[in-house]
């Protein structure tokens, strides 16, 4: 069994006391989730998620505490994949999306991100967010 692990984080902004999220559409797969990436050797789980978000959208983000979501699961035959989030919000919201990896990007109020998203997991951790901010407020 192979090990994969990624890490990045859901990423929110708040505009007239509405939450939005920020959706990214892969190029390669072509499904709307969050920017995230590959771990890197020597790097912890939030440097990676910082790193990969800055790659990924351009934004700096403040990440929270308290919030760190994993899923797992199996890209092909004999990969196990880990992704952990977190949750932040960026310092400026202008993205410079990477053309290499995004094909586009969307900010979604987060009332409308899980009918987004293309898989289970996505809308399972948008919900999660949705309590911390919730409960934060």
């Amino acid at each position: 069994m192979i090990r994969e692990k990624s890490c990045g984080a859901l990423v929110y902004r708040k505009k007239q006391d509405k939450y939005e999220l920020l959706l990214i559409k892969h190029r390669y797969g072509g499904h709307w989730s969050f920017p995230k990436g590959h771990v890197e050797q020597g790097e912890n789980e939030l440097q990676t998620a910082l790193r990969e978000i800055k790659e990924e959208t351009g934004l700096d983000v403040n990440l929270r505490e308290g919030f760190r979501q994993s899923v797992e699961y199996y890209p092909k035959p004999h990969v196990k994949k880990q992704v952990v989030y977190f949750l932040g919000y960026p310092e400026n919201d202008t993205v410079k999306k990477q053309e290499e990896e995004i094909s586009e990007y969307r900010w979604c109020p987060l009332e409308q991100a899980d009918s987004m998203v293309t898989f289970k997991n996505d809308k399972n951790l948008i919900s999660q967010a949705k309590k911390f901010l919730i409960e934060k407020e």
